[in-house]
């Protein structure tokens, strides 16, 4: 039986533990016989982690980007949080055996606290492989972490790399100065099977939703401003229900917008849209791609300005638009009257592949030492 540990350093954002939770299905495709666990810092259990008896979801205490560029915790100070982070993966490590250990983004987790159970995983024969998402930072924030402690021993210590996207949107070796060689997976999302689309209906997603607002509520003013227009608001899990981060419904709309929590996904929401209107984290971003739409995209442009790259080399392919949150409401209403569906294979013939989870799961497998 093949074991499998998928480690994310996430606290909040859902992204890193959701493309693990994506990869970790296309393995079980590939070998059902497989066992997996996945190790997050989310504090809920979205319904996107499921509950087959395969996949195994060991949690660790939250860490949260500061406005900085750094880490804090919620609750406990942060060297004792990265303690108990460490002490568990090693336990899990030691409890699960794996046979392959991915790790999200950070190699040794965000101060080194995955090393002790690196260390215990490789000395056990387990091979390990560090996954990297399309777009990391800018450039210069990035290429500063190769150069200090974070990375030492990286090509060394892993026995693959692997990157959730494709070259011809951000070259890893080129651009960040990776000391390693990494093996271009393309895209990790979901394809949602086709179905009657509704021109008049636009979708609006926020990722986690905990900053999403200037977006619903420019999505909602769109609708106000519109005749005939309707919305879907999918609302991630830390969208709350008014404030900043969550939508704020103008009565006067209601009736033509729909709010929709905790969805496992907005594949299925923009499989049916005619547009959709969304901030560029990794996850929306791609689905909204392989559901065939050109987004127009609402980038975060702070602590991490990864979204606005995303966004500004989609747009140079061709394949999105790009707004400020500050927007005029007109402005965005123009680029909505406008085409918003892509020609058929605009995607393949811009380079991008949305096929990354089969393609590291294939990776993945083949790294499983055959028995004698």
């Amino acid at each position: 039986m093949a074991r499998y540990l998928f480690c994310a350093h996430d606290g909040v954002g859902p992204g890193h533990t959701r493309r693990n939770a994506l990869v970790a299905r296309a393995v079980l495709a590939r070998d059902p016989a497989a066992q997996v666990t996945i190790v997050t810092g989310l504090p809920l259990h979205p319904n996107w982690l499921g509950d087959d008896p395969r996949l195994r979801v060991v949690r660790v205490p939250a860490l949260i980007a500061d406005p900085e560029g750094g880490h804090r915790t919620p609750d406990t100070g942060l060297e004792q949080t990265l303690a108990r982070r460490a002490d568990t993966v090693l336990e899990t490590v030691r409890s699960a055996r794996p046979h392959v250990v991915v790790v999200d983004r950070h190699p040794f987790g965000v101060a080194g606290e995955l090393l002790p159970g690196l260390d215990a995983a490789a000395a056990g024969g387990a091979a390990l492989v560090l996954g990297l998402r399309d777009v990391l930072d800018e450039q210069a924030t990035v290429r500063a972490e190769p150069a200090g402690g974070g990375w030492s021993g990286v090509a060394r210590r892993f026995d693959e790399v692997l990157v959730h996207g494709d070259r011809v949107l951000c070259d890893h070796e080129g651009e960040y100065g990776l000391p390693v060689v990494p093996r271009y997976c393309g895209w990790v999302t979901e394809v949602a099977a086709p179905r009657r689309r509704d021109p008049r209906l636009l979708a609006v997603a926020a990722g986690g939703g905990g900053d999403g607002g200037a977006v619903f509520r420019l999505g909602a003013a769109l609708v106000a401003r519109t005749p005939g227009l309707r919305a879907v608001l999918v609302a991630g899990p830390y969208a709350t229900r008014t404030g900043p981060g969550g939508p704020t419904v103008d009565p006067s709309v209601a009736g033509r917008l729909r709010l929709v929590r905790n969805a496992p996904g907005c594949a299925e929401t923009f499989a049916a849209a005619g547009s959709v209107l969304q901030t560029a984290g990794y996850d929306a971003t791609a689905e909204a791609l392989a559901a065939g739409l050109r987004p127009v995209l609402v980038p975060r442009r702070g602590p991490r300005r990864g979204q606005a790259v995303r966004a500004a080399r989609l747009a140079g392919l061709g394949l999105a638009d790009v707004v400020d949150e500050h927007a005029a409401v007109e402005e965005v209403a123009r680029l909505l009257r406008g085409p918003r569906l892509l020609a058929p294979g605009a995607v393949a013939v811009a380079g991008i592949t949305l096929d990354g989870a089969a393609r590291a799961a294939t990776v993945l497998t083949a790294l499983v030492p055959v028995p004698a």
